[in-house]
């Protein structure tokens, strides 16, 4: 069952990677915590459950859309998606909190659309905000698992970006 678990976050990851070899960096970061701080209580499910509010910035000129990811690879089952958003403008620079970009919005691992927050069992854990600049829109319908945007996304990737931050529940 382990081995099962570790076999299929390396697949994520090797995927996740794959995506990024060829594209150039691009920023991704919230006035709400630094990379690798803690992410605030009222953005997890002890607060009011509302995404943080993130500044994107270098995206690349000729991208046609943007793909949001943001994942938990200390999950216990193994990598888990808090929330997937494709087909963003290239041209947003800034998402509010408790907003949502507009988009086509996947279906997270808590089964729901949308911004699902921190929400560990035990122990902090990272929590990983992803931006990627495709060389096209993603024909993918919505409601999408991660795991079907990860398969449109392989090859059309020119530039990510990444933030993570942390998050402990207080008990």
């Amino acid at each position: 069952m382990q081995k099962a678990i570790i076999a299929g976050a390396l697949v994520a990851l090797a995927a996740i990677v794959s995506f990024a070899a060829a594209g150039a960096k691009m920023k991704i970061t919230s006035s709400a915590f630094q990379q690798g701080g803690n992410i605030p209580s009222k953005s997890s499910c002890d607060g009011a459950n509302t995404n943080p509010p993130l500044q994107i910035s270098d995206v690349p000129s000729g991208a046609k859309s943007l793909v949001l990811i943001v994942d938990d690879p200390d999950a216990p089952s193994g990598l888990f998606t808090h929330w997937a958003v494709w087909n963003i403008s290239p041209q947003i620079s800034s998402i509010a909190e408790g907003n949502t970009p507009k988009g086509v919005h996947g279906t997270n691992d808590f089964g729901k659309s949308g911004y699902g927050g921190p929400c560990p069992p035990s122990g902090a854990h990272r929590y990983y905000f992803k931006i990627f600049a495709l060389d096209r829109e993603l024909d993918l319908p919505s409601g999408a698992k991660r795991s079907q945007l990860d398969a449109a996304m392989k090859g059309h990737v020119v530039a990510q970006g990444e933030l993570m931050g942390r998050y402990s529940r207080k008990k």
